[in-house]
């Protein structure tokens, strides 16, 4: 088959995503703007078959993962598929964030993350990924594991306290707090902010200093730069089997549910339950429940 109807065909399996080499640049776009380019698994499959196809094509000098249209980057896992998830089938889920993730950042070239409108949860996870990040000044990044009773322990817990501090970390996770693309360049959490017209210009041009410099260097240190952040693959796995105890959970269920009714989620009954069922455990304690009923001490 021609090389170019060879690359028509490959292009043409992928659904969910848009997926094209130009000027020696890969342009990965998740291509599901109705749902503010939400990822299911087909999404992940396909952005990693795509990335790791780069490895055929040494001229290629970087890659550009991005999100179709101009309101999100990415708002995260997709909460249709996401509900389908237990601790049973957790792994077929969390194995692709963190497939995904290795691609990325085993990847021999740079991976840039252009960010335009929202880029939260798991897609701000997914840009935490990538060794660069410019952003629109329409993006706001944050991490909304808590209010939708998720954890974002694919990537944020190890890298966020890196990137910005512990403090600013903690609170980004447990406060649930939105940064938007100045604040985000401000504390480190970006490379660089542009004006939304001025995103893809500014991108390209990224992608042309690059292509002037040392493939063999940007490997190189690209490899090496990854290596204390690669130690961390032990909490990465630690993580994973955490997550795999929330999906499916009725906090978890509660807070998808509440997202896509729009609606608060009650999370507040599950601490009022959580009080009375210790207040019972504390109860049987006293009146020596915790004992065979023969060895009980009889009730005056």
């Amino acid at each position: 088959m021609p090389a170019k109807r060879k690359k028509a065909a490959k292009a043409s399996q992928y659904s969910d995503i848009r997926y094209a080499v130009k000027n020696q640049v890969a342009w990965v776009t998740i291509n599901r703007p109705r749902v503010l380019n939400a990822f299911r698994e087909q999404t992940l499959d396909q952005m990693i078959a795509a990335l790791k196809s780069t490895r055929e094509d040494p001229s290629i000098v970087c890659a550009v993962v991005t999100g179709a249209g101009d309101k999100a980057f990415s708002a995260g896992g997709d909460f249709y598929a996401m509900k389908r998830l237990n601790w049973v089938n957790a792994y077929m889920w969390n194995d692709r964030m963190q497939g995904l993730a290795m691609t990325i950042r085993g990847l021999p070239i740079p991976v840039i993350a252009m960010v335009n409108g929202w880029c939260m949860g798991g897609g701000h996870e997914l840009a935490l990924w990538c060794d660069l990040v410019i952003a629109s000044e329409n993006a706001v990044l944050g991490q909304t594991g808590a209010t939708v009773g998720a954890c974002p322990t694919v990537g944020a817990t190890q890298y966020l306290p890196r990137i910005i501090g512990e403090r600013l970390a903690r609170e980004m996770i447990f406060c649930a707090r939105r940064f938007t693309a100045k604040e985000a360049a401000a504390i480190g959490l970006i490379n660089k902010c542009v004006p939304q017209q001025d995103l893809l210009a500014e991108t390209r041009k990224w992608c042309e200093t690059m292509k002037g410099l040392s493939a063999q260097t940007l490997r190189m240190t690209k490899k090496n730069l990854n290596f204390e952040s690669d130690l961390l693959y032990a909490s990465w796995q630690h993580g994973m089997e955490l997550l795999a105890h929330v999906w499916g959970s009725e906090e978890s269920l509660e807070g998808m549910n509440a997202f896509l009714e729009g609606r608060k989620p009650d999370f507040q009954k599950f601490r009022l339950r959580g009080k009375r069922e210790l207040a019972e455990y504390v109860d049987g304690c006293r009146q020596d429940l915790n004992a065979p009923p023969s060895m009980r001490k009889k009730r005056k």
